[in-house]
């Protein structure tokens, strides 16, 4: 099924932390765009599943966006090279949020693709510190097999229907 299906689905946050976001090209924009993200795999029972770089130098994820749970730790840029991450990503499709687009979005959103995951990068959910990087990182991602969407894209997918029991909510993420 080329759509993204709630059932099926795990957010992955990566490295949403503040030494990293104060350097990100518009980083409020991208923070944004992951909470709502977050609020609406919240609100449609999708599970999410945050990464922390080196969490004592970079500092824990910002608090727009503060896991409910733990976050996984790594040193490693590509999260899928940390003992256990493909363990919990299990098989699942995985919609990828996070920065830098062109470091640890990149290399992790290559190894998922290697692991045979479906793997949906949201465009306007991820970032770098500079806007040419993160368009490299998008165009080789795409090349390789990931799909580019939006968080619009994602929520809508998720909801499938107008009629989704929790669409007035989903849908006032977006506005």
């Amino acid at each position: 099924m080329p759509a993204i299906a709630p059932e099926n689905s795990l957010l992955l946050a990566i490295d949403f932390q503040p030494r990293l976001m104060a350097v990100i090209e518009n980083a409020a924009t991208v923070v944004d765009h992951a909470k709502k993200l977050r609020a609406a795999a919240s609100l449609l029972g999708v599970p999410t599943l945050f990464t922390e770089q080196y969490a004592k130098g970079l500092g824990a994820t910002v608090e727009d966006l503060e896991p409910l749970e733990h976050a996984f730790q790594k040193m490693t840029f590509d999260a899928c090279g940390t003992p256990g991450f493909l363990d919990r990503v299990g098989e699942r499709d995985v919609v990828v949020s996070g920065c830098e687009a062109h470091i640890c979005v990149l290399q992790t959103v290559l190894s998922l693709l290697d692991a045979g995951r479906r793997v949906f990068v949201v465009r306007d959910a991820i970032g770098s510190r500079r806007a040419e990087s993160k368009e490299a990182a998008i165009r080789r991602i795409e090349r390789h097999g990931a799909e580019i969407v939006t968080v619009e894209m994602v929520v809508f997918e998720w909801l499938r229907t107008a009629e989704h029991p929790r669409f007035r909510e989903a849908a006032a993420l977006i506005k």
